[in-house]
């Protein structure tokens, strides 16, 4: 049985993630920050609906130390870990003129360093002993090409791409595979400040005219770290029905 740990689990995309994962009987680590009662109720969720054991863990992935706390009690609780799912993040748009250095700091911090941090816990602690293991980076399709008013967010997202590639060099004799999905627009409550006028418009930028879902992204992810995907490593799945 896989242990799964999904970074942001309680947001949207993170619980379709946590969902698929669960269907396939894995034991699902649940991470949140500040939304602990929503961690909480989709634990229940999970454990009654797929009969899984479902934890959810409190830590600020920006935070190397917190980290740490976090997976020393993942180890606690019951051992290894065979997935990791980075999809925690923020997202913000402002001029970049008008980019504070704390904006600068909070957006890569959380989007990028709480990558880097967790892929390094979960690699030398369990993955790398075990020769075996799949990380699955969530960056952006704006990560991919940049977007005007997310500066801060965009490189943050292409350094999620770049340290997934480079990774993925680098743990490959380890047995480990590490690949990265760049979704599009995704009907998640971010989408909730959108008029349908601006998400009608969205629609028209995708060749699929349509916006994507949340399990639009779990079912790419649960892909990458499946045995299907054993001969992919270093790539980067556009989620985005045909935007870019």
């Amino acid at each position: 049985m896989k242990r799964v740990l999904v970074t942001g689990g309680a947001g949207g995309i993170g619980a379709a993630i946590c969902r698929a994962f669960a269907q396939d009987g894995c034991q699902i680590a649940v991470h949140y920050h500040h939304s602990e009662t929503r961690a909480q109720a989709l634990c229940a969720e999970l454990e009654e609906r797929y009969r899984v054991t479902a934890r959810a863990y409190g830590a600020d992935i920006a935070d190397s130390k917190a980290v740490g706390a976090m997976f020393d009690q993942i180890e606690r609780d019951g051992g290894g870990l065979d997935v990791l799912v980075c999809n925690a993040g923020i997202a913000q748009q402002k001029l970049f003129t008008d980019i504070t250095d704390e904006d600068w700091r909070r957006m890569t911090a959380v989007d990028l360093d709480g990558v880097f941090y967790c892929c390094r816990e979960a690699l030398r602690r369990f993955m790398i002993p075990a020769h075996s293991g799949a990380i699955c980076t969530v960056s952006s399709m704006w990560g991919r090409v940049g977007a005007s008013c997310e500066v801060h967010y965009s490189a943050a997202k292409a350094g999620v791409i770049g340290l997934t590639k480079a990774l993925a060099k680098e743990v490959g004799l380890s047995g480990v595979r590490v690949n990265c999905v760049a979704p599009g627009v995704i009907m998640t409550d971010m989408m909730k400040g959108f008029d349908a006028q601006t998400v009608a418009a969205l629609k028209e930028e995708a060749a699929l005219n349509a916006l994507g879902t949340p399990e639009d992204v779990a079912e790419a992810v649960r892909f990458l770290c499946s045995k299907k995907a054993r001969f992919i490593t270093g790539q980067v799945l556009g989620v985005d029905g045909g935007f870019l």
